[in-house]
């Protein structure tokens, strides 16, 4: 989705009689404002031509359309383009110019047909597609409804349950699924679609296929009652998935219109639902979360030098524990040759198990054939000796979080590893400066951060130092592409950009705690506010181990705004370590559910006694929305920390790496995005306050304190242009 070029179509008659209208806007051909206008033209033009008889609808390059050009929303949003309403597109072009038309048109789909650009193909008489196309209306993650009558007519083609699932998971089908479903008429080669097209218009002018407007079809609706049942079932799944989305109840609520009262009074309630989407803090929060997804792989004096990605076929990675064996599956998962070493033979042949476990799970969910599981494991091998590293074009370090061990493994790494090698660290909290401290090639050591588990979390953080070479990092964020993560480029401090702007979430939790809050309401409001699991519930998932020690990494090096608690060491003189112990703040069956721990008081007791804290009455009764201000205010504050330090390029980075490395809930927006649809002025204020009560930890940052004072958003670029990078 999404260009800036204008586009247009292009019509050719051909001497049998058929008009082929081709959709041309580079990349996607996405339906810009011109392209839908040229739409029009060309079709009345191909209707009041006596030597037309039939349509062909088409896309440039092998692509439908990837569906209307959402950098076009922006201006829609803000009030400031609206030279066309979507239900004008819905009515007065797609229902009473393509579909009412009395000469047949037919959809040859090849590539992307997403979103408006499906919603043209369905507007059609008939649809033929390859059978590698992708067909689908994924709208909903963007915060959004289809718009040009697609709530209408998918339900009418497909049925309701299929048009439903389609809609509020946002998920394509291929051309082969589609055709089954009768989406798609027939299926046929890239080689033979425009001519089968031309024949299958030429048939229905003929009659020997039948002439269908897709808004007027009943056969595949299901009858009033049992549609209502379906569509009473939608809804309540779409609440218990996602309490704080409207937009997908008003989705369903507009295809339920068009059922009970009819289809073009659906295609208006369609529209007026779509204006009332777009303006919603929702849609603003999506919108910028894809465009900042987009924006990762750009970076400033980096990927404007015009320096080409090296090839990179052989990774070598150290430690095969729950990291390495992760880093090495989304690896071979993309076809690179990946050596695994670990320090003896046990190790070795656990961490190689783990690698295979991981692929046997996408062959039991059915996303990997047994034939290509054979195929991808074929390209891991296991070693305890560096003599196979003399050939590898990268090493990904995954050992435990120690100092001493990561120098030592760096300063062998430099003896056998290639000169043009990429010595890269999965460390998340230590300083690169410092492993690579007994080594003399600071240029190649970088830091490729994965989060657990890796092969499936969708964030790389790509770590740099003041002395990483550029190439390096042109190099890893083309390996971050190839393995399908979002890569984000960030300096080089403890914590790196997602665990630092994040470790006072925690901490600010057992602050609440030891002054008087519940453990489990704070992580039953946060869960609430939309992340996958509040504090106390993620600090068992990771382990009391690695909580304590990439905690202490942060009393070390920001002593005066951390909140120190002896809650977690008391766990674990108890014997507890979170959910791999089936003991930590929660208990824990033999399938892994969390259950409230009632012994968890008598620790907070004594981690009071410990600290010193005074139970405050005001925080035993906090409403939800200051638990949620108390927990996440701090993490906005280190946030802006980060962005003043030059830690992170841009605001929207750091958006993009808490929503990708810590669930930060994407329709928000990301930290700083909804921090700034609160206001710097409010959030400093409320900083101010509770650091006066609390202490330091809450006090707020030069950089906030200075925004506030202007009432400037947080996330506007910097006026000094001052980096550490």
């Amino acid at each position: 989705m999404g260009s800036n070029s204008k586009g247009r179509t292009t019509m050719e008659v051909g001497s049998d009689g058929v008009a082929i209208i081709t959709i041309i806007n580079p990349p996607v051909n996405s339906l810009s404002v011109d392209v839908l206008f040229s739409l029009k033209e060309n079709y009345d033009q191909a209707l009041r031509r006596d030597d037309v008889k039939a349509i062909v609808v088409t896309g440039a390059k092998g692509k439908f359309s990837g569906g209307f050009d959402i950098t076009a929303f922006g201006g829609l949003q803000g009030g400031k383009a609206k030279p066309m309403k979507p239900g004008w597109v819905a009515v007065e072009i797609l229902t009473d110019t393509l579909e009412a038309a009395r000469k047949p048109s037919v959809a040859a789909i090849d590539g992307l047909a997403l979103g408006g650009g499906l919603e043209v193909a369905m507007a059609c008489h008939a649809r033929i597609a390859t059978p590698n196309a992708q067909l689908g209306l994924p709208e909903l993650q963007l915060g959004i409804i289809p718009g040009f009558g697609g709530t209408q007519r998918l339900p009418r083609l497909v049925g309701l349950a299929k048009s439903l699932e389609m809609m509020l998971t946002s998920k394509p089908v291929k051309g082969t699924d589609a055709h089954s479903l009768g989406l798609v008429d027939a299926i046929v080669s890239p080689e033979e679609l425009v001519s089968v097209a031309r024949q299958w218009a030429l048939d229905i002018v003929d009659r020997k296929k039948p002439w269908l407007a897709s808004l007027n079809r009943t056969d595949k609706i299901e009858p009033l009652g049992e549609a209502k049942e379906i569509l009473k079932f939608a809804r309540a799944q779409s609440r218990r998935q996602a309490p704080n989305l409207e937009h997908p109840i008003a989705c369903i609520d507009v295809i339920e219109h068009g059922i009970v009262a009819g289809p073009r009074a659906g295609l208006w309630k369609e529209a007026e639902a779509f204006d009332k989407v777009l303006n919603s803090d929702t849609c603003k929060g999506l919108l910028h979360i894809f465009f900042a997804q987009r924006g990762t792989s750009k970076v400033p004096g980096i990927t404007d030098r015009g320096l080409v990605p090296r090839p990179i076929k052989k990774v070598a990675v150290l430690g095969g524990g729950l990291m390495g064996s992760g880093i090495a599956t989304a690896l071979i998962l993309c076809n690179y040759h990946v050596i695994l070493k670990e320090v003896n033979e046990n190790f070795l042949q656990s961490g190689l198990g783990r690698v295979k476990a991981n692929l046997q799970s996408s062959v039991k969910k059915g996303k990997m054939s047994q034939e290509k599981f054979e195929k991808t494991f074929t390209l891991l091998k296991g070693t305890l000796s560096y003599d196979s590293f003399r050939d590898v074009d990268m090493v990904i370090e995954a050992v435990i979080e120690n100092v001493s061990l990561k120098q030592q493994i760096f300063a062998d790494l430099e003896k056998y590893c290639p000169p043009h090698c990429i010595l890269a660290s999965n460390t998340s909290t230590i300083d690169l400066n410092l492993i690579g401290e007994k080594t003399k090639s600071q240029d190649r050591i970088i830091g490729a951060h994965f989060f657990s588990p890796a092969h499936v979390m969708p964030l790389l953080e790509i770590v740099r130092t003041e002395r990483t070479s550029a190439q390096l990092i042109v190099d890893l964020l083309d390996v971050g592409k190839k393995i399908k993560k979002t890569p984000v480029v960030v300096g080089n401090c403890t914590g790196f950009a997602v665990n630092r702007i994040f470790f006072p979430y925690s901490m600010a939790a057992h602050l609440l705690v030891e002054h008087g809050s519940n453990v489990y309401q704070i992580d039953k409001v946060i869960t609430k506010f939309g992340m996958p699991m509040g504090p106390f519930r993620l600090c068992d998932l990771v382990g009391f181990g690695v909580a304590t020690a990439t905690g202490s990494q942060f009393v070390t090096n920001f002593p005066e705004r951390v909140y120190k608690s002896a809650l977690v060491t008391l766990l674990q003189e108890d014997k507890r370590a979170g959910e791999a112990t089936r003991k930590g703040f929660y208990v824990y069956d033999g399938k892994r559910k969390a259950s409230p721990d009632p012994e968890i008081n008598k620790f907070v007791q004594k981690a009071r006694e410990i600290s010193g804290a005074k139970v405050d009455a005001k925080l035993t009764k906090l409403s939800e929305k200051d638990i949620v201000e108390m927990i996440f205010f701090p993490v906005v504050n280190e946030a802006c920390r980060v962005l003043d330090e030059g830690i992170a390029v841009k605001a929207a980075d750091i958006d993009i790496a808490g929503v990708m490395g810590m669930g930060f809930p994407a329709y928000r927006g990301g930290v700083l995005f909804w921090a700034d649809s609160l206001g710097s002025k409010y959030i400093c204020s409320r900083l101010e306050e509770w650091s006066n009560t609390y202490g330091g930890f809450f006090k707020p940052c030069s950089y906030l304190a200075q925004r506030a004072a202007k009432g400037a958003p947080l996330s506007s670029p910097m006026e000094k242009g001052k980096s550490r990078l």
